[in-house]
């Protein structure tokens, strides 16, 4: 393989040499001069040639990555670079990064100290789910004299997975857990009645609620004592994802899909974190992918196995089998998260049937999707008739929208009606509010 490669400024050195050779011919006074440089341009080419390759591995350079992607979020790429030569190099670094990132210009150039070591990083965000294939990583090292340059050749192909966003599960996992709710814009909800699991009976502590006293234990202790109540648990949560053609929309580089895939994932680890059964349902003309609710240790790579896979097949989306697979397989009744899309009234009262067949034995909550591109053309200023025109269409459509919510709650059935950027912290609030209202 080809190690020797021409820097710029050789080019540069033979054009002026060109020149001068040129004016030689016309003036032979310059052509002694001509000739002197032209031994001093061979004599520091073979000095450059010494000092770059009597260095067999004058480089070490390796690309660490992580054991997966998580789509939509930056992972961090680092590359670590180790120089051996005798004196200070310089360092052109070019990566093969996948292709799916169309970066055609990636390549950074640094000066390395003797023994030097260095840490480089810099960040990818991707976009789809699957597989991503990093290509070699190529390091062009070249003297002060910048002539000559020897490429180095580490880190040969390798393969990364991308999976639904993780990162964004364990973020929304420390907010859900902390006690600065508020801060991050999930909403602090106060419980409803006293529906809670009966624990334990402890002593009394000041503060405690004087209703939960147990005079029972208290006259047999001849001191006052408690109840203790725990949080209703095991409750079966299921995320439904609707498949359909709706859902392939692109919001800011990933599709409402991804973003429901994502929620879910975050979504799915609050939930089993509260020690309630999660599962999972994707349809569009029928189900295909079900992990039946569960809380064992590993429900949650099943689930990330099963969402890593989902693909929107573009058909249209069929909620009659999807009602009659609910009404098979659950018997108890769960809180189901439907994410899908309507656009208007009339797709929505095409499903409506099935839905309140679904609402009458289950909590469900259907959660859809904002179009904020409408929401930025209703806000823009209007230059002439025809962005008039297209501003009056959007109000209509975002009108319908606020209609399609009515809609639903006027038959019962809870909804969210949210943008895309929003749905994991609406999506996660929703849960809250209904397990401290005591709805599930």
């Amino acid at each position: 393989m080809r190690k020797l490669y021409l820097h710029t400024y050789f080019f540069i050195w033979l054009l002026c040499l060109m020149g001068l050779f040129i004016v030689a011919f016309f003036w032979e006074a310059v052509f002694p001069i001509a000739q002197g440089i032209l031994y001093l341009f061979f004599f520091l080419c073979f000095v450059d040639f010494v000092l770059i390759f009597a260095q067999k591995k004058g480089i070490s350079a390796q690309r660490i990555l992580p054991e997966r992607l998580s789509n939509s979020d930056e992972n961090l790429i680092r590359i670590s670079l180790k120089l051996h030569y005798p004196i200070g190099m310089y360092v052109k670094l070019i990566d093969e990064i996948p292709f799916q990132f169309q970066k055609r210009d990636f390549q950074y150039t640094m000066f390395l100290k003797v023994g030097q070591e260095k840490y480089f990083e810099y960040y990818l965000r991707p976009t789809e789910r699957g597989e991503y294939s990093f290509g070699k990583l190529n390091a062009f090292v070249y003297s002060p004299l910048c002539l000559l340059m020897k490429r180095y050749i580490s880190c040969e192909d390798a393969k990364v997975a991308t999976y639904p966003s993780f990162l964004q599960m364990k973020k929304y996992e420390l907010i859900a857990f902390s006690q600065r709710l508020f801060d991050f814009g999930l909403k602090k909800i106060r419980k409803i009645g006293h529906t809670m699991e009966f624990e334990h009976i402890r002593d009394y502590v000041q503060g405690d609620d004087m209703r939960t006293i147990n005079w029972k234990a208290s006259s047999k202790r001849s001191q006052l004592m408690v109840n203790q109540y725990q949080d209703e648990k095991s409750q079966n949560v299921y995320t439904l994802i609707d498949k359909g053609r709706s859902m392939q929309m692109p919001f800011e580089g990933l599709s409402l899909l991804d973003y429901a895939i994502n929620t879910s994932l975050a979504l799915t680890n609050i939930i089993i974190k509260k020690q309630d059964k999660a599962g999972i349902f994707t349809f569009s003309q029928k189900v295909e992918d079900r992990v039946i609710a569960d809380r064992k240790s590993n429900q949650m790579q099943r689930i990330m196995e099963v969402l890593y896979n989902i693909q929107t097949n573009f058909l249209e989306t069929d909620f009659s089998r999807l009602y009659t697979d609910i009404n098979n397989n659950l018997k108890q009744r769960s809180l189901l998260l439907l994410y899908t899309n309507f656009e208007t009234k009339n797709s929505l009262h095409r499903q409506l049937p099935y839905l309140k067949a679904i609402a009458k034995k289950h909590l469900l909550v259907v959660i859809f999707f904002q179009n904020t591109e409408l929401d930025r053309m209703i806000h823009k200023t209007s230059q002439d008739i025809k962005e008039v025109y297209d501003k009056v269409i959007a109000e209509k459509f975002s009108f319908e929208k606020r209609l399609i919510a009515q809609e639903l709650n006027r038959h019962g059935i809870q909804c969210i009606l949210s943008t895309p950027q929003n749905l994991t912290l609406q999506s996660i609030n929703k849960y809250l509010e209904l397990k401290a209202r005591a709805m599930i």
